[in-house]
């Protein structure tokens, strides 16, 4: 299509107009689009020829076209542009639009978050990714101690197995041991906890072994494989994905031993999960 294609004048200089085709090429789009423009109600032609059915268009026509370009790139579809042309206050309409598209953001932006999750998890050799779960309500037989170090936990459990013999425990199925960890921060000594197993009931009283609920949580979780000495690394990105996805810990970290010393030989298939209480943060 070359510039020197026949259009009409009427009267003013303004009322040019141009064919269609002319028009397209003006505005840098399709004749194809401005049809099917005309065929969604979005801009009509200035003139059709009676007789041969060309199709003008004005210059100040481009305005509008302009207008149709900007909507589109910014998201907007045909209908969106169709109720803003039938008289929907724009402001409001726009200021909707932006609100789904920040809530796009910020659904992405999480997503991204878990992929790094992942990725670090994968460098870490996490057993898994970060995940915020639900964790039921459970009745467990509970003993609290001061340990000196991590060490100690090894001892712990079995000093707490003959304490759940003697009260007559009847352990759920599947098993959830876990540890409690119950004073804020890290520490590397005098290191406060309570060892617990997750039971159907308990028949006689023990000196030293409480019986207690624990309520319905949600937590950040995350499966560590291989010796407890690694843990820090597991802790870390627990935490990181904690701290980026706008999470606070709202309660005693838990340790929780699937499999371990009891049940493997290898302390290359020890499997533990971390299970840190979170809420949003306001």
């Amino acid at each position: 299509m070359n510039m020197t294609e026949e259009h009409f004048y009427d009267q003013k200089e303004e009322d040019v107009l141009y064919k269609i085709g002319m028009f397209a090429q003006m505005n840098h789009i399709t004749v194809k689009t401005l049809r099917f423009y005309e065929e969604q109600g979005l801009l009509f032609p200035a003139k059709i020829d009676e007789y041969s059915g060309y199709r003008y268009y004005k210059m100040s026509q481009m305005e509008t076209v302009h207008r149709i370009l900007a909507l589109k790139e910014a998201g907007f579809k045909i209908d969106d542009i169709k109720a803003l042309n039938s008289g929907q206050d724009e402001n409001s309409f726009l200021t909707q639009k932006k609100n789904e598209i920040l809530a796009k953001i910020a659904d992405l932006t999480l997503q991204l978050s878990k992929l790094d999750a992942y990725l670090s998890g994968v460098s870490a050799s996490l057993a898994s990714p970060v995940r915020v779960k639900t964790i039921p309500e459970v009745r467990c037989a509970v003993m609290e101690s001061r340990i000196e170090s991590y060490d100690e936990l090894f001892k712990r459990m079995p000093e707490m197995g003959a304490c759940m013999e003697e009260a007559g425990c009847v352990c759920l199925l599947p098993e959830y041991c876990f540890t409690n960890y119950l004073e804020p921060g890290y520490k590397d000594e005098n290191i406060l906890i309570e060892t617990c197993e997750a039971i159907s009931k308990k028949e006689r009283d023990v000196e030293g072994l409480k019986d207690k609920v624990f309520p319905e949580i949600e937590a950040a979780c995350v499966f560590h494989k291989g010796s407890y000495a690694n843990f820090s690394q597991t802790y870390a990105v627990i935490l990181k994905y904690i701290e980026e996805n706008h999470y606070e810990i709202c309660g005693p970290i838990r340790e929780s031993y699937i499999d371990g010393v009891w049940n493997k030989d290898s302390v290359d298939e020890w499997l533990s999960e971390i299970q840190i209480p979170v809420r949003k943060r306001v």
